[in-house]
């Protein structure tokens, strides 16, 4: 299943999408793309739902991000997770996942502005592979780590470089900003994806090649980070994980990096789970 948020930015509504590509809405199935419709009893009760009996919302409505904001307690994204995005950035490969937040304030939706912060100057962007936890989960067994992912997005790791790196303490300065984390277009359920770690990623500025990459090459799979942070911190069902980022982010640009600017349109995919697009605007 494809399940979706439609509407004006805190107005949004539930929605699937169809087999032919058409939002149907679900509010009468589900309150919301919610904790508790991400839950097993939740996704369940949405599988049973007759689709095609559901009204199709008609026009191209703007999709919020897949997951209601209110359910996401905790935004959890892992530095340094692909081998070759590590080699870029001249870092050595992390023993353990580098773990850091992002503040659940900066979602928003997939084809919302990315909105420049006051006093940014180094502006740059993260395709990333998003897990979306739909049953509580702490100190798990690495065998049960996967019972407990509802499904996947796409999210972008939105930074500002000179607040994360130059400005000392921890990243969430760089990474938690207002509009920092697009989610969607849909949370597609686990089910629909065979193989999470073998899917394709991009993202573009302004139609040119930026980061081409595949999750084969994460450090630690999605099934080791699930594990990994359940061993220090209780996830609730909404709660997200963005998982690392492939080469070609500004950051690593030689000889010089190019920053995000206003103006700059900023599109992105990955296999199976649909594409975003966010224009840069000033604040």
């Amino acid at each position: 299943m494809k399940l979706v948020r439609y509407g004006a930015p805190g107005k949004e509504k539930p929605g699937i999408i169809d087999k032919d590509g058409k939002i149907r809405d679900l509010s009468k199935i589900v309150a919301d793309i919610d904790a508790e419709a991400l839950s097993p009893a939740g996704l369940a009760k949405i599988k049973k739902a007759d689709i095609r009996k559901l009204k199709v919302v008609p026009g191209k409505p703007r999709l919020g991000p897949c997951v209601s904001r209110k359910a996401v307690g905790n935004f959890i994204a892992i530095g340094l997770n692909y081998a070759d995005h590590a080699a870029e950035a001249g870092m050595p490969l992390p023993k353990e996942p580098i773990i850091f937040n992002k503040a659940p304030s900066c979602i928003c939706g997939p084809n919302d502005n990315t909105i420049i912060p006051k006093g940014s100057s180094q502006l740059d962007y993260e395709v990333e592979l998003g897990i979306v936890i739909g049953s509580p989960a702490l100190n798990l067994d690495k065998k049960n780590a996967m019972k407990v992912v509802a499904g996947y997005c796409i999210g972008n790791d939105v930074s500002e470089r000179d607040f994360q790196i130059n400005r000392h303490g921890t990243w969430i300065k760089g990474k938690g900003c207002p509009s920092f984390g697009p989610l969607g277009p849909w949370m597609v359920t686990k089910d629909e994806i065979k193989n999470p770690q073998n899917l394709d990623m991009w993202l573009d500025v302004n139609g040119q090649k930026r980061q081409r990459g595949n999750t084969k090459t994460m450090v630690f799979d999605v099934e080791h980070i699930v594990w990994y942070c359940s061993q220090f911190f209780k996830m609730e069902p909404g709660d997200v994980i963005v998982t690392g980022t492939p080469p070609g982010v500004a950051l690593g640009m030689k000889p010089k990096p190019v920053w995000l600017k206003a103006g700059d349109v900023v599109t992105l995919g990955i296999e199976g789970l649909g594409e975003q697009r966010q224009k840069v605007v000033a604040r």
